[in-house]
């Protein structure tokens, strides 16, 4: 496939490659948790743990694309990031028919690991998250959306704790769902520029 990409792309494809290893393992860890304490917000996380490693790989395949073959793979990677959402809309309506709450020390003892995962994956895509257009935004994007959900998952475990009840990981665990889907817009609407852009320039 032609290319326009700059000649050593190795340092960007390194930090990817890390980003998308951390996720990928941390999904298993957080997956796990959810499951046995019942957590709709870890279980969202969780799904989004893997959309995010999914993402990254696909950067890694795409870096070295032309800016139009690039801007289609960022609007593919916007539906993408509706997934998780979609999981957690599922997991949310079986948590309301049978309102149990988590149990709230694994529940922000697990959140506070994954906000150490997202925290240094946001710090490594920070310098490359206007490199190479959308793709490297869904990136840095995701890493960036996902700190926040932690940050709300360790409350959400607090507050469970203090106040025994189903409605702070709901609460939480929507939220995460929220944040995703307008992750989704922003990058289709970068990808959308970008496709305009290389059309433009096309003779």
């Amino acid at each position: 496939m032609p290319t326009d990409a700059p000649a050593d792309d190795r340092p960007l494809r390194r930090i990817v490659a890390i980003v998308a290893l951390l996720n990928l393992g941390y999904f298993g860890i957080e997956f796990a948790v959810a499951l046995a304490i019942g957590s709709v917000s870890l279980f969202a996380d969780s799904v989004d743990f893997l959309e995010d490693a999914a993402v990254n790989l696909l950067i890694l395949l795409a870096l070295g694309w032309t800016l139009r073959a690039r801007a289609r793979v960022g609007m593919g990677l916007s539906a993408v990031l509706l997934v998780p959402a979609l999981a957690t809309l599922w997991v949310l309506w079986g948590k309301l028919q049978l309102p149990v709450p988590p149990a709230a020390v694994p529940l922000s003892l697990t959140g506070l690991g994954a906000l150490a995962v997202n925290f240094g994956c946001a710090l490594l895509l920070m310098r490359y998250r206007h490199h190479r257009g959308s793709l490297t935004r869904a990136a840095f994007l995701s890493a960036r959306n996902d700190v926040l959900a932690n940050i709300a998952i360790v409350l959400a475990g607090i507050l469970t704790a203090v106040v025994p009840s189903v409605w702070p990981d709901v609460v939480i665990g929507a939220g995460i769902m929220l944040m995703n889907a307008d992750a989704a817009r922003e990058v289709w609407q970068a990808a959308r520029h970008e496709h305009r852009s290389a059309a433009s320039a096309s003779p």
